[in-house]
């Protein structure tokens, strides 16, 4: 499915609970699923929100490769990002329980931003996260975590697991401080439509709120009504529920 740069640059200008609230209303999954769970943390909370089409990996380093190794060269992987329709975003499941050693460095996350890439997600650690910073590159991860270890890329491109959202290469994924959520591909353009709308219906009440000037719960109860009314009519009209 094609998904338009200009497309893929208004799901950037949302953060992640504004996107996630707008997928709701679709009714294309149900509300406890679709998105990472809280071991998944941005290591810069202050980047803004990046949007991307999943590259997936699986990494292990605690114990040294098998017959001289299966460590995939970037080649595969950057192959990977040339097929995607838009910016990839790099996404690995640790297998090792618990990490034992840093998934990226300076070295990676340089070489995936050379060629594209919105970010990386890992289950597992990472480390340069000074370096990192610098290079303006997002990443997410379990952790942190000082040596590499005996890195291993088990196998590139096949579904993944990761704060507990099964992941497949091509997925579309969302990013902020907030955390991760995959935007379905078949409703990606609709979403920028509906989204000032949602935002127009919860600023009923964030706009009261935010307000100066006394306030009165009665009022607050009637623009609370309001919003999920609001609410409502968009899901009446774009849920696939039907």
């Amino acid at each position: 499915m094609t998904i338009s740069a200009e497309t893929l640059k208004k799901l950037a200008s949302y953060d992640t609970p504004t996107i996630s609230n707008v997928i709701e209303v679709f009714d294309v999954c149900p509300r406890n699923q679709g998105y990472m769970d809280g071991r998944i943390k941005a290591a810069y909370p202050e980047m803004e929100p990046t949007v991307g089409f999943a590259v997936t990996t699986a990494f292990r380093a605690d114990a040294p490769p098998v017959d001289g190794g299966t460590y995939c060269s970037f080649k595969e992987q950057l192959e990977l990002f040339a097929a995607q329709p838009g910016p990839a975003m790099m996404v690995f499941q640790d297998l090792d329980d618990p990490a034992v050693a840093a998934t990226f460095g300076e070295v990676m996350c340089s070489t995936y931003q050379a060629f594209g890439a919105a970010g990386l997600i890992t289950s597992g650690g990472g480390r340069d996260l000074e370096q990192v910073r610098a290079l303006g590159f997002p990443v997410f991860t379990g952790g942190t975590i000082c040596s590499h270890g005996y890195s291993q890329w088990l196998h590139v491109g096949l579904p993944v697991r990761v704060g507990g959202l099964i992941v497949e290469t091509g997925n579309l994924l969302h990013a902020d401080a907030n955390g991760v959520t995959n935007i379905p591909l078949e409703i990606a353009s609709e979403i920028v439509d509906v989204a000032p709308e949602y935002i127009a219906a919860e600023e009923l009440v964030i706009g009261y709120n935010k307000a100066p000037g006394e306030k009165n719960i009665a009022e607050l109860v009637e623009r609370a009504v309001a919003c999920k009314a609001a609410i409502a009519e968009i899901q009446r009209r774009v849920s696939r529920a039907k």
